[in-house]
């Protein structure tokens, strides 16, 4: 038996280390043989022991012969050396089932059934319970109480195949990249239930991805990019072949990345920038190296790509190109700032926002500076924009609980029928300069909004309408942005001078106007972004990366006082 052997050379390695012991060596030696020998071996003794209990356990509920023992040994050394207990967590059955048949088939195993395999994890991981978990209609059986190890190499598979999938579309037939639904490389030698199982499992690590795809526009395409003209700026060693074959591969890469991101696969866009900009690690680990794409090459070399993003003219081109696009997936991801989002998805689109900077420097460690920074302004302003649409969808979420609170309405209307407005508006004008009258009729409009229980998107087209008469006297005016910056800060003051006097009252509403005023000054912000962006002709986020090229550590000032002459 294992583990009287395994016993004997415990007790041997015991005897050892205490005998040192008992020759008065240095302490620090004792120490050395007692966590680098003693321990290690009982750790290993362990595992042993609990893989041969596991196989006492299913011999006696199931009549296991010797040899079918001795098999199952590798499949539970499997089970320890990629999965543990953790508590809060949960795996679907069919996800663990479908790595196991993987396993097998890689080692060229007989797997057993589904149901033997769920006891041998519960053989393997006492106490494991099963949950049903999943919107109604998509609900999977889980195993609560159980991991992935982090060191393990099942972290990697989905992504793997995903991509691979990926990389084999063809993306110039301007098609949606579907999520897979089989495993590459699985034969039929397995019984059908196992293959049923196989695509369950992937149906359910797709199944939250596609319950969240109800909340974006997958419907929206890439806009046409503009054609590559270098003019006067002829660049050595390249011809109109190469400038045609970089026009076609680039368009082609931001297709694919369109896909990735209505399908939430958002991992995989490093890849897809990794594959593109012709990452090569230097001190690559065995499975995260990227494979030189011969197809890529073939059409354009990679020394040809670097004397094109030298080019002043492509640098502006890929930078219009950028913003299009980043545009576009902001509009898929988030395709109204008000309509309520799940929290894991926008807790997902946050993790991915500040994720992004650091993949395309990465992926962009071989190309010349000049271009990364211009990719990184225009990245970062995407970022930027998710994390402030988040906020905001955020922040409208909990205002829209407040504006459907008819008590906290009507203790807002008394708490702010005692605001001193002339006063307010008498501190005001010497910043604001604003037309008194225009004053009047916003307080006016507000009180009357406010004591009509107005919804959230009553209360958004009010905000619209504010924006409308403010600016309408710009329009088409090269002052337009500027009266805009302007707007935006007048609006800014003014509400802080009323919060101030809310304050100094102690008004009981004090922190639902708080919240309100967040939500506002934000949406603002993003409507005068919006109509900036048509004035000038601009998408949203050219115009915040413009901003970005112009001053990276004043970031917004510039946009909001025209001049960077503040200091932050």
């Amino acid at each position: 038996m294992f583990h009287e052997t395994c016993s004997t050379e415990t007790h041997a390695t015991v005897a050892t280390v205490f005998q040192y012991r008992s020759l008065s060596l240095q302490p620090f030696l004792f120490l050395f043989l007692l966590f680098f020998v003693l321990f290690p071996c009982l750790s290993f003794c362990s595992l042993v022991y609990q893989i041969e209990m596991a196989i006492e356990t299913l011999q006696k509920s199931e009549g296991l012969s010797s040899q079918r023992s001795s098999l199952l040994n590798s499949h539970l050394q499997w089970l320890l050396d990629n999965y543990e207990t953790a508590e809060g967590v949960s795996l679907p059955r069919s996800m663990l089932y479908s790595h196991y048949l993987r396993h097998c088939q890689e080692q060229k195993l007989d797997p057993v059934n589904a149901a033997s395999f769920g006891k041998l994890i519960r053989s393997i991981f006492m106490g494991l319970r099963t949950r049903r978990l999943g919107t109604r209609g998509n609900s999977k059986y889980h195993y609560y109480g159980i991991r992935v190890k982090p060191d393990s190499p099942l972290n990697q598979l989905q992504e793997d195949m995903q991509y691979m999938a990926l990389r084999q579309q063809p993306v110039q037939h301007k098609q949606r990249f579907k999520p897979v639904h089989k495993m590459d490389g699985v034969s039929g030698d397995y019984s059908n239930s196992g293959q049923h199982n196989l695509i369950a499992a992937e149906q359910t690590i797709l199944a939250q991805s596609q319950h969240h795809q109800q909340f974006l526009d997958a419907s929206r395409a890439l806009p046409e990019f503009v054609e590559l003209d270098l003019g006067e700026h002829v660049v050595e060693g390249v011809s109109m072949e190469d400038i045609k074959a970089l026009q076609t591969l680039y368009r082609e890469h931001c297709e694919a990345i369109l896909d990735v991101v209505v399908n939430l696969q958002f991992s995989l866009i490093e890849k897809l920038w990794q594959t593109f900009w012709r990452y090569s690690p230097s001190n690559s680990v065995e499975g995260t190296t990227i494979t030189q794409n011969s197809e890529i090459e073939s059409r354009l070399p990679q020394t040809r790509l670097l004397l094109l993003c030298r080019s002043e003219a492509v640098l502006k081109w890929m930078s219009a190109c950028d913003h299009l696009m980043y545009q576009a997936l902001v509009e898929i991801l988030i395709p109204d700032v008000l309509r309520p989002i799940p929290s894991a998805l926008t807790q997902a689109i946050r993790n991915f926002a500040k994720s992004l900077e650091g993949w395309l420097t990465n992926a962009m460690s071989a190309i010349p500076q000049k271009m990364i920074q211009t990719k990184v302004s225009a990245v970062s302003a995407f970022a930027q924009t998710l994390r402030r649409y988040t906020s905001l969808n955020h922040l409208a979420q909990a205002a829209r609980a407040v504006l459907q609170n008819t008590s906290q309405i009507n203790q807002m209307l008394s708490d702010l029928n005692r605001v001193d407005f002339a006063n307010v508006q008498e501190q005001a004008s010497w910043v604001c300069q604003c037309e008194e009258g225009m004053v009047q009729r916003l307080e006016q409009d507000f009180k009357a909004t406010l004591q009509q229980q107005s919804s959230l998107e009553q209360w958004a087209a009010w905000l619209d309408n504010v924006v409308c008469q403010v600016l309408k006297p710009y329009e088409a005016q090269p002052t337009f942005p500027k009266a805009a910056r302007q707007f935006l800060l007048k609006w800014s003051f003014y509400s802080s001078m009323v919060i101030r006097d809310l304050t100094l009252r102690s008004a009981a509403s004090f922190g639902s106007f708080h919240l309100i005023r967040l939500l506002y000054d934000e949406y603002m912000f993003y409507l005068v972004e919006h109509r900036v962006a048509q004035a000038t002709g601009e998408t949203p986020i050219g115009v915040m990366g413009e901003v970005r090229i112009r001053t990276s550590p004043l970031k917004y000032c510039d946009f909001i006082y025209g001049k960077a002459t503040v200091t932050m």
